[in-house]
């Protein structure tokens, strides 16, 4: 058995699969948001590690034998800095969608950024969350310095208190997403350590994401942990995205579609190049462009208007909603991410008549997220040359026929959906079960992935770009500076 924990945005789970990676229990536990000031998100860190311990115990209940090795795939950029000696946190966790930091990084000089690590300056990276911390906690930086403390995206927490405290690492994939870490050279980057002011004493070792993390004793027995990647990382292993060319997006809280591209290739339509896994010492690159507000927006439509109970009406009135109306909803709640990267740019729906109800603005929601993605999958294929014909899907959002349909209707590619959906969990189990050799490696094949149905455009391609173009139009008109 295998037992993999993904710690998300707004939920914990633990999922126990078989030596076949076929789910077998699931346990899970709702993690609180803090929003202590207009766009600031933040997460008590005792609330990571204890939900964590718990739904770990909850799942391993299930399991019929002996659990192998645990993965662990966590919500990645979101910042933690601790004391090493006792493994408390300093400070709340800076969550990735926080904005804090926007006015710091329209300073920075993004051709160095992006050249050494394949990122754009943005609030949603680790770094100047990290130097936010150390310049605003009274005594961190000398502490720092000193080396009694350690910073960590969720995942070296994580590790860090269920070795209880004997292992500080992180793996690649997440060294990948602080914006200090040389994507290139494979190591921590000291021109960018020194222009945020990080010294090198509070990072963690890294990892492949296959690898010997140590072993944890909160099951009531040492079991190893083996594995280990950011979600959208985990994703692309679980939905067997091996070979270049291949594409999945996720669909959760946000929305992320990696290009897997074997080499790193530098994105000239403001997509991010970042680490698709290293194992055994070698890495695979991909494209990945990010939308920050996917399953959120339907959270708006439930908690912020009330006009849902949850994400099943919002479909069941999209099915409803009149075709005739031409609303857009453009969901730039905390900004907009790729390819705009616009931390300004604010939410906005455009083509209201006294017609529109709430059926017209939940089918603009659901659209709004196929329309995202559409930009995103033109970008891949301006920067790689070749298009992107078949999309694998997953996360919360995936469950939905219509939406699925909508994706396919409106970016003009196959939309397949796994059997198992939770591919972020099962990427991590896969890791945990390749480290243990339990499993095939990603040149070999991939029986862990499934087809449950695909959906195939059915609109015309003009009538598609039509739409598109309304859309373009939307997004220039929230744009903070505009086009």
């Amino acid at each position: 058995m295998l037992l993999a924990l993904d710690q998300g945005t707004t939920s914990t789970r633990a999922i126990l699969f078989d030596a076949t990676l076929r789910p077998q229990a699931m346990a899970q536990r709702s993690l609180a948001q803090h929003f202590p000031h207009p766009g600031w998100v933040e997460h008590e860190p005792e609330d990571l590690i204890g939900d964590s311990i718990a739904v770990l115990r909850e799942a391993a209940a299930a399991a019929p034998g002996a659990i192998a090795a645990i993965g662990i795939t966590n919500q990645r950029e979101t910042t933690l800095l601790w004391r090493r000696d006792s493994g408390q946190a300093l400070h709340r966790a800076i969550v990735w969608q926080d904005r804090r930091t926007a006015e710091a990084c329209t300073a920075l000089p993004a051709d160095l950024i992006t050249a050494r690590t394949g990122l754009l300056p943005d609030p949603y990276f680790s770094a100047t969350k990290l130097a936010w911390l150390l310049d605003t906690i009274p005594g961190a930086r000398a502490d720092a310095e000193a080396g009694r403390l350690c910073f960590g995206t969720v995942d070296s927490f994580l590790l860090f208190r269920l070795t209880e405290g004997r292992v500080h690492a992180t793996d690649a994939t997440n060294a990948s997403r602080t914006m200090l870490w040389n994507i290139h050279r494979g190591e921590w980057d000291r021109e960018l350590l020194d222009l945020f002011r990080i010294p090198r004493a509070l990072l963690p070792e890294v990892r492949d994401c296959a690898a010997e993390f140590g072993e944890t004793r909160v099951l009531g027995r040492p079991v190893p942990i083996r594995g280990m990647a950011g979600d959208q990382q985990a994703a692309t292993l679980g939905q067997a995205c091996f070979r270049p060319g291949m594409a999945k997006s996720t669909y959760g809280t946000g929305c992320f579609a990696l290009l897997v591209t074997g080499r790193a290739v530098a994105s000239r339509h403001r997509l991010l190049t970042t680490l698709a896994w290293q194992m055994g010492g070698e890495r695979v690159y991909a494209l990945e462009g990010a939308i920050f507000n996917a399953g959120a927006t339907v959270q708006w439509l439930r908690d912020g208007l009330g006009i849902i109970r949850d994400g099943a009406e919002a479909t069941a009135l999209a099915e409803q909603a009149d075709p005739a109306q031409r609303v857009l909803l453009v969901p730039a709640f905390t900004g907009l991410g790729a390819p705009w990267w616009d931390a300004g740019a604010r939410a906005a729906i455009f083509g209201i008549t006294r017609g529109t109800g709430r059926a017209e603005i939940a089918r603009a929601a659901l659209e709004a997220v196929a329309l995202q993605t559409r930009d995103l999958l033109e970008a891949m294929a301006a920067d790689t040359g070749e298009p992107v014909s078949v999309l694998r899907v997953d996360g919360g959002m995936a469950a939905s026929d219509w939406t699925m349909q909508a994706l396919a209707d409106l970016t003009g590619a196959v939309v397949d959906r796994p059997a198992v959906t939770e591919t972020t969990a099962l990427g991590a189990a896969w890791l945990a079960g390749v480290q243990s050799g339990l499993l095939p490696g990603p040149g070999e094949a991939a029986p862990h992935w499934r087809l449950e149905r695909r959906f195939t455009p059915r609109w015309p391609a003009d009538q598609a770009a039509a739409r598109h173009a309304e859309w373009r139009e939307a997004v220039r008109r929230v744009l903070s500076v505009r086009g």
